[in-house]
């Protein structure tokens, strides 16, 4: 996977942030444990994600260290995840991550709550249909209960036309050209302020691979995208900072990413399950006490 996706992804992400001069940005998510073993078996890749970093054009998201489903199970181990992650971001990048995305993006109104208490400018989440009713993914929101923070949302569509169906010859839209998506992209303007774009690292060149045409597709997007003067890249923090919400998403039920259910079913859907990871953080005291 680091021949066919980290190394060649890293390559081409830098060279359109330079053909760009610097108008194409993109974000993060590495957990700690991927950092450690980029550190420990791939330093290379390590040293071309801080070139990136170097350019000012990418932003390191902030998340739980282990990956993990703390945030679920002790709100003590989440936070401690939590500052553990951003000193990791801090040493290797020289960033304080301002965004915080949760594992596998699992959000509800609580977890939204303790991470502006823990100071970040926004949190992001699933831009799932039964949450947002008759609103749209492409707007900045308000997690309830909250007052400074923001609300980003994937919109899951256009994230899964690549992430997923790029390569599908059975989907009535390939094959994925840039204009068609581009054009997508376009319709969004006048209905939207933002469309967040949020998949696995891994779609470059290891889910889709590089047959498939994924990279030219990807190298041509930002020009595609930056042709139509409405257009723009930016970070998620600066996604948070421009546009100001335009009202409060409540969520008081867990949701994520993961699968058509987008919820925690992944995860903890049946009995086995459920008892392994009450047992597992039911340990939580004796381990940090050794």
């Amino acid at each position: 996977i680091e021949s066919k996706c980290y190394r060649p992804a890293n390559r081409l992400m830098l060279d359109m942030i330079n053909k760009h001069d610097g108008k194409f940005k993109i974000a993060y998510s590495l957990s700690g444990v991927y950092m450690e073993q980029l550190e420990k078996y791939a330093p290379r890749i390590l040293d071309s994600f801080q070139e990136l970093s170097k350019t000012g054009c990418v932003e390191f998201l902030s998340e739980t260290y282990h990956h993990s489903l703390s945030s679920l199970y002790s709100k003590e181990e989440f936070g401690e995840q939590i500052d553990l992650h951003r000193k990791k971001i801090k040493e290797l990048f020289g960033a304080r991550p301002k965004v915080f995305r949760n594992t596998e993006l699992i959000y509800n109104n609580e977890i939204a709550k303790s991470i502006e208490d823990k100071g970040y400018d926004a949190i992001l989440a699933e831009g799932w249909d039964p949450i947002l009713s008759w609103r749209s993914p492409n707007f900045v929101y308000t997690p309830k209960d909250c007052s400074k923070m923001k609300l980003l949302l994937k919109n899951y569509r256009l994230s899964d036309d690549i992430a997923f169906r790029f390569s599908n010859q059975g989907w009535k839209e390939w094959p994925l050209t840039i204009e068609k998506y581009t054009s997508w992209l376009n319709n969004v303007n006048g209905n939207g302020d933002n469309v967040n774009l949020f998949m696995d690292y891994e779609t470059i060149g290891e889910h889709q691979w590089s047959n498939t045409g994924i990279f030219k597709f990807l190298k041509e997007l930002p020009a595609n995208v930056l042709k139509n003067p409405d257009n723009n890249f930016m970070t998620p923090s600066q996604v948070a900072k421009t546009h100001i919400s335009v009202g409060e998403l409540d969520v008081p039920h867990s949701i994520s990413w993961a699968d058509t259910e987008r919820d925690l079913s992944a995860w903890v859907g049946n009995k086995m399950q459920d008892s392994a990871l009450m047992h597992l953080y039911s340990l939580e005291k004796q381990i940090k006490g050794s």
